[in-house]
């Protein structure tokens, strides 16, 4: 069962960024302009980055039982 919420929280996080890393690129750039490297470290991302930890730390643990 953990493992499966795991599993979710992953798929929920990385989702999450997704649409989030493409609501900074729009609101940030025009069409014209390439995108910055440094997108990952927007302070927005950070939510996301802890879902995905969060995720990851229960997988981890589910494995190990």
């Amino acid at each position: 069962m953990l493992g499966f919420v795991a599993i979710a929280l992953l798929v929920i996080g990385l989702v999450g960024q997704a649409f989030e890393m493409r609501k900074i690129r729009l609101t940030t750039y025009k069409d014209e302009d390439l995108g910055s490297t440094n997108i990952f470290m927007n302070k927005k991302n950070l939510k996301w980055y802890i879902v995905l930890g969060i995720g990851i730390v229960l997988w981890y643990v589910a494995e190990r039982m």
